[in-house]
């Protein structure tokens, strides 16, 4: 997976960081619901990094480069529905 950082800037969050949440075997795409997103052709990434830490992520893909627009830790919700899904896959 090839990543463009040229829109995503952060104190919070590496770019290593964010790669490995993307490539957490149980990480979840997620195609937002809502009309403003859809139109704009983003979508959510959940996934944990190597440390265990969940990150939240919307992002821009062409099929072959993403380009993370904001990445951020979950919330205590997010990361609920994260581990309620991963078991759901095991």
């Amino acid at each position: 997976m090839e990543f463009d950082w040229s829109l995503y800037q952060s104190d919070t969050l590496s770019q290593a960081e964010i790669c490995e949440s993307f490539e957490d075997p149980f990480s979840l795409r997620l195609l937002p619901d809502s009309n403003r997103f859809s139109t704009q052709n983003r979508f959510f990434s959940l996934g944990c990094g190597n440390d265990g830490k969940g990150i939240f992520a919307v992002y821009t893909s062409t099929g072959k480069i993403v380009r993370v627009l904001s990445a951020r830790f979950m919330t205590e919700e997010e990361a609920y529905f994260y581990e309620r899904k991963s078991k759901e896959n095991l």
